[in-house]
């Protein structure tokens, strides 16, 4: 058992900076828009669409940037570059409350697309992976339960704050939080120490551990499975609820569908924690995916309700949550520590811009079809990512 002096002084540190400004990052830049875009367009008179179009804009930024960002950790540490992300994040903010112009308004969009770049799961992970090298897949775990109750944080503190303060007001106290709070977290609490990645077995007599460069087939298998499942999350949480209500299901019951998907989530990686440390995080994801397929099909056998919308939220929540898992683990797994932030910017890259568009495409679907198409449009991406996925050789 890891003693508090060691934890403090040692490289397991690094998992509660990060589990404390991962919840900073996503609950001030990811997870507001859905409250304050609207409150921003009717202020400034822009449609509510060419608001969401600046978040789209700044996650394709975000994904341009990640390999970057990623490359740039491998070889100076997430100390010295995802402070950057966090002055970045609270710079756009401030810059988001003077954005008057719809031009100006779509380049601090683009800031704050760098700055999730450098503050989220991908630079968090590739933090990780260069402090702990082959054994970072229980520090990543551990990260995003902590980063599970951004969500749970963010929405009610936005809510709360947005009375008294406007949204201006808001978007400060997230600035200064990050400038205050996160960055110096980020600049001078975390560990500076990198793991020894050995490839040379204790036994001159045994043949190196055999790792694959991240090319080649399984690579591009790779990057398409968390591409087509990034459409899936982007996609629903934009929609499943709006989806709901116009299958019939009340208001309140909605609602209360919506919060089953966070918690389902951190009961997942609770368990991958404690049962399925020891399975390969391959077979993982090839399970949660899978089971994500499953929660489409139960829409379609038996249609929408409000107990199937529950068994489905709680489903994908759990899908979701070890998929995130895998993200970090998976890359780590196939392609061992060297390079790993590089590795994981460019994983991310594709999925940021899927990211982006999945939202657009499913209001165009849905209202030029109709919902069960565009369920139907996200439950092909599911059964694509699992196909390639499938077809990921160890």
């Amino acid at each position: 058992m890891t003693s508090l002096g060691e934890f403090l002084l040692g490289p397991w540190r690094a998992v509660a900076v990060l589990g404390v400004t991962q919840i900073l990052a996503w609950g001030a830049i990811f997870y507001t828009p859905v409250l304050i875009l609207p409150l921003i367009a009717e202020e400034r008179g822009f449609s509510l669409t060419f608001a969401m179009g600046g978040f789209s804009a700044g996650l394709l930024a975000a994904g341009f940037v990640a390999p970057t960002v990623g490359g740039l950790i491998d070889r100076y540490g997430g100390h010295c570059v995802m402070p950057f992300g966090s002055l970045a994040g609270a710079a756009g903010l401030v810059a988001m409350t003077y954005a008057a112009h719809p031009a100006a308004y779509v380049a601090v969009w683009m800031l704050l697309g760098a700055a999730m770049a450098a503050s989220l799961y991908d630079p968090a992970f590739a933090t990780l992976g260069r402090i702990f090298g082959a054994r970072a897949r229980q520090p990543i775990t551990v990260l995003t339960l902590a980063g599970g109750f951004a969500s749970t944080v963010s929405w009610p503190v936005t809510y709360a704050l947005l009375k008294p303060l406007g949204w201006h007001g808001t978007y400060l106290i997230y600035a200064a939080l990050l400038a205050f709070v996160a960055a110096p977290l980020h600049a001078f609490v975390l560990p500076r120490t990198r793991a020894a990645i050995d490839l040379v077995p204790a036994d001159p007599a045994a043949p190196a551990p055999p790792v694959r460069p991240a090319s080649g087939l399984a690579f591009l298998l790779l990057v398409a499975a968390f591409s087509a499942y990034a459409f899936i999350p982007s996609g629903l949480s934009a929609h499943l609820l709006a989806i709901l209500k116009r299958a019939g299901i009340d208001a309140a019951t909605v609602v209360f569908i919506g919060t089953l998907f966070g918690p389902s989530q951190v009961a997942a990686r609770l368990c991958e924690f404690i049962f399925a440390r020891n399975i390969h995080p391959l077979v993982m994801v090839r399970f949660a995916v899978a089971l994500m397929v499953l929660a489409f099909l139960a829409l379609w056998l038996f249609g929408i309700s409000a107990p199937v919308a529950m068994m489905f939220a709680i489903m994908f929540g759990a899908a979701n949550g070890l998929v995130t898992i895998a993200r970090g683990a998976v890359p780590l797994a196939l392609f061992g520590p060297a390079g790993y932030g590089r590795i994981v910017g460019r994983i991310a890259r594709p999925s940021l811009i899927i990211t982006a568009l999945a939202p657009l495409a499913m209001a165009f679907v849905a209202e030029r079809m109709s919902d069960p198409v565009a369920l139907g449009v996200t439950a092909a991406f599911a059964v694509v990512g699992l196909a390639c996925f499938l077809a990921v050789r160890r």
